[in-house]
């Protein structure tokens, strides 16, 4: 649920003349990849059919997916990152065409970095019901319209489901390790508990393993920020002029959002009470310098999202529970024997230490006993993306155990 673009991978800051300028022009009615545009470093897997798992279906499933390394012979060395809410498959790379902004990952996957692409061979897919080229509101329906707000109703499970039908069209029947942030960490934890024999070692960073009523609050919060604005229309607005999609609504659910990423000791010390200009914000048309970092991340996130795929990833985070059918919690987590990794960071307000103190006890595989590893940093829940020396010292860690091999 956190920014997974490369900018977010530093702390906040001041809003500079430099930044005002990149909001220049009206914003697109969708920030989504569409049809026609550049598809940049992109794959597209067309995986057939598709069942989803509380109803509905897809008549061809497509998979918009990267790579980075190279796949052994025995296919034996592949990884699996799934990415968070907002996020995709450009997990490190330059800022180019179809690709607007840089990796959000750069400082962990490639050469002699903690996912050394010189020895592992990693696969980042865009997440079913996002919208950077994997089926979701911005792809097309049988009818030759966007699906937009019909679009099947989408879970963690139907996610997952997903990637394993991708996994199975490169090929790789086992991956040597699965690992996500976030809600990518949901999926991670779904991979384990569903299809323990298809993965040697798992990481679930930031993350937990129910989604509770407090964090169902947020997300219906912000769904109702999209929702309640005129020019959202039903979901439908694709055919909108710049500048009169959604883009408001899309912008106040992705400041509510921002304050659950980061923690208030970080945006306390950064801004205090300053302002953004010599004008005072008591009463004299100034404004607050949070005020204004605030709208500028919010005003930005519009012309690389889209509003219908907000509503829909959000939701699935809401559906999120390990333990549903399957006997509660805990008896989901006992299914996870693989080597894992439970990363929690301290000052985290979205998903607390509490989420992954529960993971860690209940998963037998957990290479920290019935802890998790704890994270001591300023940024709050996007610190999994900052601190990238401390997390990648322990996906090192991870990878370096031997895991049991299937037989």
């Amino acid at each position: 649920m956190d920014w997974q673009t490369p900018e977010d991978s530093f702390p906040s800051a001041f809003v500079t003349d430099q930044n005002a300028r990149e909001l220049v022009g009206k914003p697109p009615a969708t920030g989504g990849w569409r049809e026609g545009d550049p598809p940049g470093r992109r794959r597209f897997a067309n995986l057939g059919a598709f069942e989803f798992e509380r109803g509905g279906s897809l008549p061809n499933l497509r998979v918009a997916y990267e790579t980075f390394g190279t796949l052994r012979e025995d296919r034996s060395n592949a990884i699996l990152v799934s990415h968070a809410l907002t996020g995709d498959s450009h997990i490190a790379g330059p800022a180019e065409p179809g690709h607007p902004t840089a990796g959000w990952w750069g400082d962990v996957v490639g050469p002699g970095l903690a996912l050394d692409t010189d020895e592992w061979f990693v696969v980042v897919p865009n997440m079913l019901g996002g919208c950077q080229g994997t089926s979701g509101p911005v792809s097309y329906a049988p009818d030759g319209r966007e699906w937009g707000a019909r679009f099947p109703f989408t879970t963690i499970r139907d996610q997952v489901a997903a990637q394993l039908a991708l996994a199975d069209h490169l090929g790789i029947e086992r991956w040597a390790l699965v690992v996500g942030g976030s809600m990518g960490g949901m999926q991670a934890i779904e991979w384990g508990v569903t299809h323990p024999e298809r993965v040697e070692r798992l990481a679930v960073l930031a993350s937990p393993a129910i989604t509770t009523a407090d964090q169902i609050a947020h997300n219906a919060l912000q769904i109702e920020a999209i929702r309640a604005d005129p020019a959202f229309n039903g979901g439908d607005y694709y055919e909108a002029a710049d500048g009169e999609g959604p883009h408001r609504g899309l912008a106040l659910a992705r400041r509510f959002a921002l304050l659950d990423y980061r923690a208030p000791r970080e945006l306390n010390e950064r801004f205090d009470r300053s302002w953004q200009s010599t004008r005072s914000p008591l009463g004299e048309g100034g404004r607050f310098a949070v005020e204004s970092y605030l709208d500028f991340q919010g005003n930005k996130f519009p012309r690389r999202f889209d509003a219908n795929s907000y509503i829909t990833v959000a939701r699935a985070m809401s559906s999120h529970d390990v333990g549903r059918d399957r006997g509660g919690v805990e008896a989901a987590l006992s299914r996870v024997t693989m080597p894992t990794l439970v990363l929690a960071i301290d000052s985290d307000r979205l998903f607390p230490v509490a989420d992954q103190e529960r993971i860690a006890a209940g998963v037998p595989g957990n290479i920290d006993g019935d802890r998790p590893y704890l994270v001591v940093s300023e940024f709050g829940h996007d610190a999994f993306l900052i601190e990238s020396d401390v997390v990648g010292a322990q996906l090192r860690r991870l990878l370096a155990v031997v895991p049991a091999r299937a037989e």
